[in-house]
């Protein structure tokens, strides 16, 4: 079931299937999110819970137990209910039952909260431990946007621009996409500015930190889009690799994918969120859809 929220800025509509964003248009009839072309991605803005990216070998201990989980956990598979629906705000929540217990056993309630603020989209994403036991967990949006987004530009034609100077550090990966510890600096043009070209992703994702939490997607003029993430320490930016795939999905993350060669220990692993049993956790993001 689709669900929509607007105002006299933006159009949204939402899935149930995974709480996942179908379209953004403006009052001009922009359309911002990428269409799922299967082409390239069949996928739009997928929501990564309890773990982003890949597990090694698909599988990862917890409390001694080993268990198998898809890659980017469960949230993109489920079917979402919704809690609460207005005209500018949408509310789906993610419950644990005996399928989500099989593959992540703790209790929990998963919430994503879409909200209208003028011409911004509030994503904000709350996790409530309800089990006896201390959750770990990886969260992250992965979000897909039109380039060019408008006619008679390239792809080439756009840049990401961060909203501060910075240093950014490329998380190494290696060729099958899992942390192999060899990171390397990732230098911007004038400490802000990444011209984009197709071969950026050659091989596959681009996953910085020790970024400003802050990035824009634009143009020389036109449409823009501004995704602030002061919440999450990673940004993955990708298109499929060796394609010239007309979009990017910026991706804030909060954790990072399992290590070469390790099958991942849930308690082990520093940059899970750790949430006490009875606790709740949000983090709260945006995304800003502008003409410059």
């Amino acid at each position: 079931m689709l669900h929509i929220i607007q105002n006299e800025f933006l159009t949204v509509t939402v899935s149930e299937q995974g709480a996942e964003l179908q379209s953004v248009r403006d009052s001009t009839g922009t359309e911002y999110l990428w269409q799922g072309d299967p082409q390239y991605w069949s996928d739009r803005a997928l929501n990564l819970f309890p773990y982003v990216a890949r597990l090694t070998e698909g599988a990862y201990y917890l409390d001694g137990r080993k268990y198998h989980m898809a890659i980017h956990g469960i949230a993109p598979y489920r079917r979402f209910t919704t809690v609460e629906h207005t005209g500018t705000r949408l509310v789906l929540e993610l419950c644990s039952d005996e399928q989500t217990l099989a593959e992540y056993p703790r209790l929990f309630s998963f919430r994503i909260a879409y909200e209208l603020c003028g011409n911004t989209l509030e994503v904000t994403f709350r996790v409530e431990n309800r089990d006896e036991k201390t959750m770990y967990f990886g969260l992250g949006g992965h979000p897909g946007f039109h380039v060019p987004l408008e006619s008679g530009k390239a792809f080439e034609d756009y840049r990401l621009r961060f909203g501060e100077s910075c240093t950014p550090v490329r998380v190494g990966f290696s060729e099958d996409c899992f942390v192999n510890g060899e990171d390397s600096p990732f230098p911007l043009e004038d400490s802000t500015l990444l011209p984009l070209r197709h071969s950026l992703f050659d091989r596959d994702a681009i996953i910085l930190r020790d970024i400003a939490r802050q990035v824009t997607l634009e143009s020389s003029s036109g449409p823009a889009i501004t995704v602030s993430f002061p919440g999450m320490a990673y940004l993955g930016l990708w298109h499929w690799p060796r394609t010239d795939a007309p979009y990017i999905c910026i991706e804030p993350w909060c954790s990072l994918p399992s290590r070469k060669g390790e099958t991942a220990v849930f308690e082990a692993q520093e940059d899970l969120i750790v949430l006490p049993a009875g606790k709740t956790y949000t983090n709260l993001w945006t995304i800003r859809f502008y003409h410059s």
